[in-house]
């Protein structure tokens, strides 16, 4: 048990409430609202290690888990190593591993005793290098500095702006990249506060797109100033909120023609209390960790606001979400959907975590965008 929640833990037993409230609230806020340290995983994968128990040609024998077992297409990752998984080949009856099917090694090489972790981002580096597509590097003026921003250029002049969510890097996004390259659409993929090579927020502290959201507004008006007739904003997670909360606020929304909202955070409640569950925050801090992190995040309860009120969207939305996301409660995206049938169209995804809809699927999430995108190029 690490230092900090044994801490928590005698706080909540031995002091009074306010006491243990401060310090879980200090510890939950940390365990949820900032990334791992080391590690640039989606926020909800961070579970245990996976052990290498063998590799043979064309497959990979892991450690048996919910996360090993996942169908679809994976990265493995960890130090100085990077692969691609395809889906589950056999589960040994008389073992407690799981095979499947290796589809490439990038990085490094699988050795017997390696310790990994699944990982949706199934691309490092940049979009040349990892994909082979034309791109350049470019730089958003953002509020409180510049960003840096993969931009890859095609015919197209309506946009994407494509952002990734807590916890990810920009390589997240490079997972579809090769399909908008060949739909013609050029994309644009910014960092934001808080990631590698950008400003860092102010305090420290992710806001769940709260005041991200202004970063994405910065590149908007980027595209726009460089020839774009028309932008579609494509965000994961948190990612996905910056969009809702962009399309609502921004100055230049008109020029928005739609969304892509890939796991949406639209209960940020129970996203909290998931992240910090996932972080091994204590059950019995739960409810404290909650209101801490909403007052560090400076989240405030909107009932009308662009994450709760369907009657605000404006603009064409495709949702992919499913049943399984334990990080972003799926049911706002279905009640969004229903409520707007006008407007929203929701793809469902089953046994997909967390920002990983397209690994669980990805022809069937690459038709869904296809028919999405269609009429508004």
């Amino acid at each position: 048990m690490s230092l900090r929640r044994t801490a928590a833990l005698t706080a909540l037993t031995t002091l009074g409430a306010g006491a243990a409230a401060v310090v879980a609230g200090r510890y939950a806020a940390t365990a949820a609202l900032r990334p791992s340290s080391g590690r640039t995983l989606p926020a909800g994968f961070e579970g245990p290690q996976l052990t290498v128990h063998a590799t043979a040609a064309g497959q990979v024998t892991l450690t048996r888990s919910l996360i090993s077992q996942l169908p679809g297409t994976y990265a493995l990752t960890g130090p100085g190593r990077h692969a691609v998984v395809g889906n589950v080949l056999e589960v040994p009856s008389s073992a407690d591993t799981v095979v499947r099917r290796l589809e490439r090694v990038d990085r490094g090489r699988l050795a017997t005793g390696d310790r990994v972790r699944l990982t949706p981002q199934l691309h490092t580096g940049n979009p040349g290098d990892a994909l082979g597509l034309d791109y350049a590097d470019v730089e958003v003026p953002g509020e409180l500095g510049p960003l840096p921003a993969w931009y890859l250029p095609a015919l197209r002049d309506v946009w994407i702006i494509a952002v990734h969510g807590l916890g990810a890097t920009r390589e997240h996004p490079m997972n579809v990249l090769p399909f908008l390259n060949a739909m013609g659409v050029p994309v644009l993929v910014p960092a934001y506060r808080g990631d590698p090579g950008a400003p860092r927020s102010p305090d420290g502290t992710a806001h769940l797109g709260d005041s991200e959201w202004r970063d994405l507004d910065a590149a908007i008006r980027h595209a726009l100033g460089r020839g774009a007739r028309g932008i579609v904003l494509y965000g994961w997670s948190t990612g996905a909120t910056m969009a809702l909360r962009a399309a609502a606020r921004s100055p230049v929304r008109d020029f928005l023609t739609g969304l892509i909202l890939d796991s949406p955070v639209l209960d940020w409640r129970a996203t909290l209390r998931a992240l910090a569950g996932a972080r091994h925050v204590p059950a019995p801090l739960l409810p404290l960790a909650v209101r801490a992190a909403q007052g560090r995040a400076r989240l405030r309860p909107e009932p009308h606001s662009e994450l709760s009120d369907p009657g605000t969207l404006r603009l064409p939305t495709l949702v992919l979400h499913g049943p399984d996301d334990a990080v972003a409660p799926w049911e706002p995206s279905r009640e969004l959907a229903e409520r707007r049938p006008d407007l929203v169209s929701l793809h469902i995804v089953g046994q997909a975590p967390h920002a990983a809809m397209w690994n669980a699927d990805p022809q069937g999430y690459q038709e869904a965008l296809r028919r999405f995108l269609t009429p508004l190029m």
